[in-house]
């Protein structure tokens, strides 16, 4: 009775958790007792986790969907404006996805919770293969999450990091690893991971997600490295070609149903992130952005009734970084705002613009850059359910421009990517389109390329943050990562 009610108490505080204050290791403070916490349930609130922070829309926690311009604000700016220092956000999303790299472990954090399954799968039952299978799948989210981090950051503290325990708090001082490196760590954990799998076997069935099938975790781990081949293309062109023309060979997503996310969020407390911040909130704190909208009512986007409402009869977008009244703009939809709308953090329709970008930079992936990059669009529309009919119409309108096909795919990728703000974040700065202006009254140098480190790094690993401030060219939001080399 008392495993049941420690098991049911900690998925409780899981799916509760609404602060800065939230609290994953702390519930792990007696070594003694493991299986009190069985790893499979630390796994599920490691995945609703990184779905919560990488798609809310809570303005102390993630403004990415910002950075690509794709959502105004009414009221209140400061975000719109880039002011990331009145709200702690560097902090926050650093936290949630990590906790901090200190000897302060009673943080939130992604990957605090995954070092902690791992820990305790290893006094578990289970056969072999089905422990590799569950040692598969927290490797391919602890290396999903670490790859955030050093996208949205640069160098982070990554060999050091996690190390500290309650119950062996370490140094305050832990150096931060050069991004690239990481990078590179991280594919090869990715190729272990894959390794690992046992296909005819199952996975942890508290798997949110998959619920434990190891054809789809195997599919997401050659998709996940697939993503970060191609993000290397520009800096590491030949090594990018071989990671790539092997996650293709060993099979990435090749239908919607093989996403990385959820096709529909439950109801209740495990809701859509975005269906919480925007309808449960009762506030009205944001519309789309005359940045997207007007791109889309110039190329007569047939997404825009899927995800738009109108006003007088037409799509109108809210000012970017002004103050829009609610009322006087479009709204976004139930396929956006939805209590049970879709949730995905590496989706076909990604897969299938890399595969554009990687087929015009010369890899063998399967296919013509045109010929991909209409499939791409494709596949967008109909994860909305615009007609076949609509789509053909869309694409003959929009044909792939190979003399400027960075255009052609950043845009168009810019498009299909919305409200997924980390995934067309990596599209826009590898791909320097769409072109975005800084407002007027921006409060940085530039709209942001990268997150400035959290202020706490400064207080509590304070050497090793200016050391790699120093490294990587200053802490502004306008240095950019390794991989954003034009």
């Amino acid at each position: 009775m008392k495993k049941i009610f420690l098991i049911l108490s900690f998925t409780s505080l899981i799916l509760t958790l609404t602060s800065c204050e939230r609290d994953i290791t702390s519930l792990n403070e007696d070594p003694k007792h493991p299986s009190e916490v069985p790893s499979g349930v630390l796994f599920a609130s490691a995945e609703q986790v990184l779905l919560d922070q990488l798609m809310t829309t809570n303005v102390n926690r993630n403004i990415s969907r910002f950075f690509t311009q794709q959502w105004s604000q009414t009221t209140y700016i400061g975000e719109s404006r880039y002011n990331m220092s009145s709200r702690p956000i560097p902090r926050n999303h650093y936290n949630y996805m990590m906790a901090s790299s200190s000897a302060t472990v009673n943080s939130p954090g992604i990957l605090s919770a995954l070092r902690d399954a791992k820990k305790f799968l290893d006094g578990e039952a289970g056969t072999p293969a089905q422990k590799n299978n569950n040692l598969a799948m927290i490797e391919l989210v602890n290396v999903y999450a670490w790859a955030n981090l050093v996208d949205t950051y640069g160098d982070i503290p990554y060999f050091g990091a996690l190390k500290a325990t309650p119950e062996n708090p370490g140094s305050a001082e832990i150096p931060y690893d050069d991004a690239k490196v990481i990078y590179l760590d991280l594919i090869k954990r990715v190729d272990d991971a894959l390794a690992m799998i046992n296909v005819t076997e199952k996975g942890y069935s508290n798997d949110l997600i998959y619920k434990g099938d190891m054809i789809k975790w195997r599919k997401m781990g050659n998709s996940l490295k697939f993503r970060m081949a191609v993000t290397l293309s520009d800096v590491e062109p030949a090594l990018a070609k071989t990671y790539a023309e092997a996650a293709f060979t060993n099979g990435l997503f090749t239908a919607p149903e093989d996403n990385f996310g959820l096709k529909t969020f439950p109801s209740g407390q495990f809701s859509n992130p975005v269906y919480q911040d925007v309808i449960q909130s009762g506030r009205n704190d944001f519309v789309p952005s005359d940045v997207l909208v007007n791109f889309m009512n110039t190329t007569v986007d047939p997404r825009r009734a899927a995800w738009f409402t109108t006003v007088g009869g037409a799509y109108v977008g809210g000012v970017y970084a002004r103050q829009n009244p609610f009322s006087n703009y479009s709204h976004f939809t139930d396929a956006i705002t939805g209590e049970n709308a879709q949730g995905y953090l590496l989706d076909y329709t990604e897969i299938l613009f890399l595969r554009t970008e990687a087929a015009q930079r010369g890899f063998n992936v399967g296919g013509t850059a045109p010929a991909l990059y209409a499939d791409a669009i494709m596949a967008s529309m109909t994860e909305y359910g615009i007609s076949n009919a609509n789509a053909v119409t869309y694409i003959a309108a929009n044909p792939y421009n190979a003399a400027n096909w960075k255009k052609s795919i950043g845009e168009q990728s810019w498009v299909a990517m919305f409200n997924k703000g980390f995934q067309a974040w990596n599209f826009s700065r590898r791909l320097d389109f769409p072109v975005f202006v800084n407002p007027s009254n921006s409060v940085v140098e530039s709209v942001p390329v990268r997150m400035r480190y959290s202020d706490q790094e400064y207080l509590l690993n304070a050497n090793s943050v200016n050391a790699a401030a120093t490294k990587i060219g200053g802490d502004k939001v306008s240095t950019k990562i390794f991989w954003d080399k034009f």
